[in-house]
């Protein structure tokens, strides 16, 4: 999975806090990505006033597959809006209604075994791959006689050690850096004598270190606080740098690390359809959970938050760990997903790298001719993925990458803040003039979280939940639509806004409007979408 970072200094040398951006700073709504520009004053997409225009309108129950890293099913604000398979029986150990997976009563999750073993790390795609042709090509010359296939692999596979060298090499000294500074901060903690909840910056400023290391890390420290963060924030985020940072050097960028004996599937047979478990929670449930609260988390019940659609299903479908999902996993996914009901299909994922894509497209195509929409999240590297690739993708490529053609069923969605002018689009969001469809919130998104809690998230994951809400929301009121409809629809009626954004394009800042860098031009706008439904209903009759 995709995640973008910061580069700044710390402790003398730069290394990398996860999702530090000033755009954060910006005090918000709990609920601001609901809410309307001409009355809040900030791009939300407009979903209080779309529900006025829908007031006394009938609509039906629409299930949305969440393909993701696992949710809590039993939270609060969601456990009343979970798909229930009701031909099967919790618990049973059977297969009550024959479709291949054994009590799959909230969804299914392809990175576990029958025995409830579940993978929770992978490699990113990179490492996979390098895995496989290193073997192969490690001792190759330039003057090593190769076919052409193989000369075309041989060129992949250089430029992906060279990519993967960086990576690991910037992965090493976060890990190193971050734990540092950790252990600093602990030392600092341990002397104060208070809980992180009660230190302040007048408890750091007293403080006196002892070493110079420690000056440098409550030095730093200090300029990080400010009235919207505090010591506890700052050390939460210190937490999950290490923990990124670890996990990135253990796992992610391991060789050697290949967890995939847990599923105990044929890794090579893509054609395989039935493993797993029924366990959509899985040991990491964070992202899912905050995911499926942006799409339906319950209305209107005097808890938590609100979600997009008031009629809606969730069902969990489990195939992201905590390094790049796997396309096998991926199509079985969209499969799984489609066959037992969803009509819209949230992918808050993506990679640079991809190992079998026809497999993949194939699953994209069967999508298409059963009618469901795909809504794919653009990244989060800040890059022009008309030239750098984010996948899965909506174009459909044969075996040398050529264009075979284009998914009509689906949508890839940047990010915006609440922030205007220069400032609107998020600083991490990917971008395309073809390849990103729409924009949508994802900077500060409240959301749920296991246990029946809840925080603010970023990123591009957080912006296609937006908009597979507002799609779940047309096929429940209009359910005639199309998923091509839906998507025309969507994108046809979005927020144009008549300023330009700040992108980076070769480590400078350049100033562009948003039809510059999408297809549609604009944020997506529930009222408007409401508004050009009945015009298209209209015309349909």
């Amino acid at each position: 999975m995709t995640r973008t970072v910061k580069l700044v200094a710390l402790l003398g040398i730069s290394i990398l806090p996860l999702w530090g951006n000033a755009q954060s700073k910006t005090t918000n709504p709990p609920n601001w990505y609901n809410l309307d520009f001409e009355t809040d004053g900030v791009h939300g997409i407009s979903t209080e006033k779309a529900y006025e225009l829908l007031t006394g309108r009938e609509s039906t129950p629409v299930v949305v597959g969440v393909l993701d890293g696992g949710i809590d099913y039993k939270h609060e604000d969601l456990k009343d809006v979970m798909w229930t398979n009701a031909k099967e029986t919790m618990g049973n150990g059977k297969d009550d209604d024959g479709n291949g997976y054994v009590d799959d009563v909230h969804g299914w999750n392809f990175m576990g075994n029958a025995n409830g073993e579940n993978v929770q790390y992978d490699n990113l795609e990179i490492t996979r791959l390098i895995r496989i042709y290193e073997p192969k090509y490690i001792s190759v010359l330039p003057s090593t006689p190769l076919s052409e296939a193989e000369r075309r692999e041989f060129v992949a596979y250089q430029k992906m050690i060279s990519e993967y060298t960086s990576k690991l090499d910037q992965a090493n000294f976060g890990n190193l850096n971050y734990g540092r500074l950790k252990e600093e901060i602990d030392i600092a903690i341990k002397k104060i004598g208070k809980d992180i909840i009660e230190i302040t910056k007048a408890d750091l400023d007293a403080y006196k270190p002892n070493t110079d290391r420690q000056k440098m890390a409550i030095r730093m420290t200090k300029r990080e606080l400010s009235d919207e963060k505090s010591f506890e924030d700052f050390y939460k985020e210190l937490e999950e740098g290490v923990k990124y940072f670890r996990a990135q050097v253990d796992y992610h960028l391991n060789k050697n690390y290949d967890p995939r004996h847990i599923v105990g599937d044929n890794y090579e047979d893509a054609s395989e359809r039935f493993y797993g478990n029924a366990d959509i929670k899985g040991p990491d449930a964070e992202h899912g959970t905050h995911v499926a609260g942006i799409i339906g988390a319950k209305r209107h019940n005097g808890i938590g938050i609100d979600g997009v659609a008031d009629n809606v299903q969730i069902m969990g479908v489990r195939v992201v760990p905590d390094g790049d999902e796997r396309d096998k996993d991926v199509a079985n996914g969209i499969r799984y997903a489609v066959d037992n009901g969803a009509k819209v299909i949230n992918m808050s994922f993506g990679k640079g790298y991809v190992f079998n894509k026809k497999t993949v497209d194939e699953a994209i195509k069967y999508a298409e001719e059963k009618d469901v929409l795909m809504v794919h999240a653009a990244g989060n590297d800040a890059k022009d993925i008309d030239i750098v690739k984010n996948y899965p993708t909506k174009y459909y490529t044969d075996s040398l990458n050529a264009v075979l053609g284009e998914a009509s069923n689906w949508i890839t969605v940047g990010a915006t803040s609440s922030g205007l002018d220069g400032d609107l689009l998020a600083e991490f969001s990917n971008f395309g003039y073809r390849s990103v469809d729409v924009f949508a919130p994802g900077v500060k998104i409240n959301s749920t979280m296991p246990g029946s809690t809840y925080k603010e998230q970023n990123g591009t994951s957080m912006a296609a939940p937006v908009v597979s809400g507002l799609a779940a929301v047309l096929r429940s009121y209009y359910p005639e639509l199309t998923a091509k409809e839906v998507k025309d629809i969507i994108l046809k009626s979005v927020t144009k806004v008549d300023e330009r954004v700040k992108i980076k394009v070769d480590g400078s800042t350049k100033k562009v409007y948003l039809d510059e860098i999408s297809v549609s031009g604009g944020i997506v706008n529930a009222k408007a979408a409401i508004e050009e439904a009945d015009q298209h209903i209209g015309k349909k009759k």
